[in-house]
């Protein structure tokens, strides 16, 4: 299936209607069936897994993980609301009681995993270096003395940080949002970033100006559900999560939303 690739808005979007039943509210939901409904919460910033998609005048959330959102709903007899918020605060918004579920692309660290708990891994990628086209990188050992971006709270900031300790001089800038990373990369105002390959596909594909290697020695970085600490509904979720593996939806989904990636 041709890819999709679409760069997430960059105006400021606190909740947006998705799919099935979608609200504002500061609340979870009480549980249950039969018109219940499940908050998410995401960052929609980071296209495939979840942007935003503006036509017709009208802006919603969409993509790879809001598909599963919904169906996981569907099965399971719920209505779903979509919190759309920065990445560094949806693992607090889970422990403050504001979100049910987490999806946003997010990897089960072990220090996450502290604070909340996870379903099964559903979705691996890999950690890229994205930059100028116009900078010599070939990997990690030539950022000395650069600027690396980093998304704020994820994985990569995590992997950043571990790069700031091996090579001379390099300063890390964390940014909350993936968009606002390619801008400075853009602009010059740091010389790399780190994303996950799936997401720096997108966005090379819409910057040619833009070229990215990917960094090696590393482990996959699975995407995976965060839910509050002791959630009653991450057997549920593994459940249809499983089912759309064996049913073959799951492969459909990753090939509406990042193609083949064997080509």
């Amino acid at each position: 299936m041709k890819r999709r690739w679409f760069l997430a808005s960059t105006a400021a979007v606190a909740c947006l209607t998705v799919g099935l039943t979608s609200a504002c509210g500061g609340g979870s939901s009480t549980g249950g069936s039969g018109g219940q409904t499940l908050v998410m919460a995401t960052s929609a910033d980071y296209p495939p897994y979840e942007f935003v998609e503006t036509s017709g005048g009208t802006e919603e959330i969409v993509g790879f993980d809001i598909d599963i959102a919904r169906h996981i709903a569907t099965e399971l007899g719920y209505e779903l609301e979509i919190t759309n918020m920065d990445f560094n605060g949806l693992i607090p918004a889970l422990q403050a009681g504001r979100a049910d579920f987490v999806m946003a692309g997010m990897t089960p660290t072990e220090e996450r995993k502290q604070n909340v708990d996870f379903s099964e891994i559903y979705f691996e990628a890999r950690n890229m270096l994205v930059f100028p086209a116009d900078q010599a990188i070939t990997g990690p050992q030539d950022l000395a003395g650069k600027t690396l971006g980093v998304q704020l709270g994820s994985i990569q900031e995590g992997l950043g940080n571990d790069l700031v300790a091996e090579v001379p001089n390099l300063t890390l800038a964390p940014l909350n949002r993936i968009n606002e990373i390619v801008q400075e990369l853009r602009s010059g105002r740091i010389d790399a970033a780190i994303m996950e390959n799936t997401v720096a596909d997108g966005f090379l594909a819409n910057n040619p100006d833009l070229r990215a290697v990917e960094i090696e020695d590393q482990e996959a970085a699975g995407s995976a559900i965060a839910f509050p600490k002791d959630s009653e509904r991450v057997e549920d979720f593994n459940r249809v999560l499983a089912e759309m593996k064996s049913s073959g939806l799951m492969e459909e989904l990753v090939l509406k939303w990042f193609g083949d990636r064997e080509s």
